[in-house]
């Protein structure tokens, strides 16, 4: 599965916003990400979060704490 597809996933089954923490392990414990894969996944959460905000796709609630748009 693709970063953004992944994040998106993990957000919209959340409750609320979720810190990047939670939602890289989520995707993680799912197996949306494979870190043998996406040998930085923390990094391609980062940015991949990052590029999401900027888009509208996703909401920054808070520093590193994220929501769906």
């Amino acid at each position: 599965m693709e970063p953004e597809a992944a994040i998106l996933a993990v957000l919209e089954a959340a409750d609320g916003p979720l810190h990047w923490t939670v939602i890289q392990d989520r995707a993680l414990r799912a197996g949306y990400l494979d870190p043998f894969e996406t040998p930085d996944v923390r990094g391609v959460v980062g940015r991949t979060l990052h590029e999401l905000a900027r888009a509208g796709t996703i909401v920054k609630v808070e520093q590193g704490t994220y929501r769906p748009a």
